[in-house]
């Protein structure tokens, strides 16, 4: 078919299933949902690290983690392994970002023509503290994550609503239309700090949300990594109260429906403009948000809410109004764009592929996904193999977990101990171990954050430098 542009809005730890077209019983998503209706969504949509900036250097290349070793919120994507923006380039296109992309700088070779209120890893050197890991200290202390919960005016909510103008101005100006254009969008909501205004949170009330399920407070058992983790830094003691647990997830809830609006000017630039025929439209976040499900908050989990993303893809030739079930990953948004633009690229550039064939061929419900994490916060590497009926988690060293996703779509029951279960236990952990080496890559990831560590003065200094919390964005 006729090369298309492409329009790409990337939000920051959206939840997979918070949009009404996902099924959710009251969140407020109109223009997500009419973006959905004219497109389809993948139900089965992964992130291939549930962090952020692997997550985004994953998403630049079209190429896991472990290929890149952009391990942690230390490392980032610095244009070195070649990736989608780079490739369109080279060919001729108009290609340009406005707002978050989370890259090492923006004086990185990444390929874009230009980047407007680009947000890059503080200093160019992020969260060094997160990559001391071996050992991973016991903990860091009070989390400060969510210390501001409520209504309010935020610096994460200001740079939104200027992206998305920014956003709408750039599909207002006139261009050379002989060629595909591309235009990266990138918002930082529903991202903490959990500060959303008023008018948003309203449509919202705590006292009516019910408090996530498997707390430890009620005799859940965690995961022993998961324990690990929550011991590291328990962000669920910081917040306190049942009170404030109902309040952060209101707030939550807000800053997708803000969000929403967002992206509905951006949509409705694109109609107003007559480019709605002509451009292809993906919409996706970086990771999810554990949002209070067992006692944890914030992402870097393997369980769906973390790892699980919104995806949508809309456009000339793309079923409207299907919801797909074959699992996807944010790995084929490279070959997604490449195809829909008629950019060329190597082969074997990405083990991904097109979102748009994927989305007119039959459902591919075998069909494997991946994600990984070395991030912090973990003692050893966990990885996660996902298809649209088992998903698998392997940490290094400790027990397994299986879920069943048709039956057990929020992950409730593990089955990995059940002997009837072995066989499929043990397919996945073939297919991981096809993949690649998981307790080599472990050593791999920690080599390299060991190197890291050291060039910044050893572990105590690394442990005081880098950003304690959320990437600070341009205050206009």
């Amino acid at each position: 078919m006729k090369p298309t542009n492409v329009l790409f809005i990337l939000s920051d730890e959206h939840q997979h299933d918070l949009m009404g077209c996902a099924g959710h019983p009251f969140i407020h998503t109109p223009n997500l949902d009419a973006l959905a209706a004219g497109g389809t969504r993948f139900s089965n949509a992964y992130t291939p690290s549930p962090i952020c900036v692997p997550a985004r250097a994953s998403l630049a290349t079209g190429r896991y983690v472990h290929d890149i070793r952009c391990w942690d919120n230390a490392i980032a994507y610095d244009g070195s392994t070649p990736g989608w923006a780079q490739y369109l380039t080279h060919d001729g296109m108009v290609t340009d970002s406005i707002g978050k992309l989370h890259y090492k700088s923006e004086a990185a070779p990444v390929g874009f023509r230009h980047q407007q209120h680009a947000v890059h890893i503080l200093d160019g050197i992020g969260q060094v503290w997160g990559s001391v890991r071996n050992p991973l200290p016991r903990t860091m202390g009070r989390s400060p994550l969510y210390d501001k919960i409520g209504p309010g005016l935020s610096n994460y909510n200001r740079f939104d609503m200027r992206v998305a103008d920014t956003a709408v101005d750039w599909l207002s100006d006139p261009r050379d239309d002989t060629k595909p254009w591309v235009l990266f969008a990138g918002l930082v909501a529903p991202h903490f700090p959990l500060i959303v205004p008023q008018e948003y949170l309203d449509l919202y009330d705590p006292a009516s949300i019910e408090l996530p399920p498997l707390q430890p407070s009620s005799g859940y058992v965690r995961h022993p990594w998961v324990e690990r983790q929550a011991i590291h830094m328990d962000h669920d003691a910081a917040i306190g109260t049942d009170e404030r647990r109902r309040l952060a997830m209101a707030c939550y809830f807000a800053l997708v429906t803000f969000l929403d609006a967002q992206v509905g000017k951006i949509l409705a630039a694109l109609k107003d403009n007559g480019l709605d025929e002509s451009t292809t439209i993906i919409y996706s976040s970086d990771h999810g948000d554990n949002l209070g499900k067992r006692g944890m908050w914030n992402k870097c989990l393997m369980y769906r809410e973390s790892t699980g993303v919104p995806m949508i893809v809309a456009g000339a030739g793309i079923p409207r109004g299907k919801v797909c079930e074959t699992p996807v990953s944010l790995i084929d948004i490279q070959n997604t764009i490449l195809e829909r633009t008629g950019c060329i690229a190597p082969a074997n550039a990405s083990p991904g592929e097109s979102l748009a064939k994927l989305a007119n061929a039959p459902a591919q419900p075998e069909r494997l996904v991946f994600s990984e994490y070395h991030a912090v916060g973990s003692e050893t590497a966990a990885y996660m193999l996902a298809n649209a009926d088992y998903k698998y988690h392997h940490y290094v060293g400790l027990r397994p977990e299986l879920f069943d996703l048709r039956r057990d779509p929020q992950e409730l029951h593990d089955l990995a101990g059940l002997p009837e279960y072995a066989p499929v236990l043990a397919s996945f952990e073939k297919r991981l171990r096809e993949l690649l080496d998981p307790e080599g890559v472990d050593r791999l990831a920690k080599a390299d954050q060991d190197r890291l560590i050291q060039a910044f003065g050893g572990r105590e200094a690394a442990l005081q430098t880098g950003t304690p919390a959320a990437t600070p964005v341009p205050v206009a």
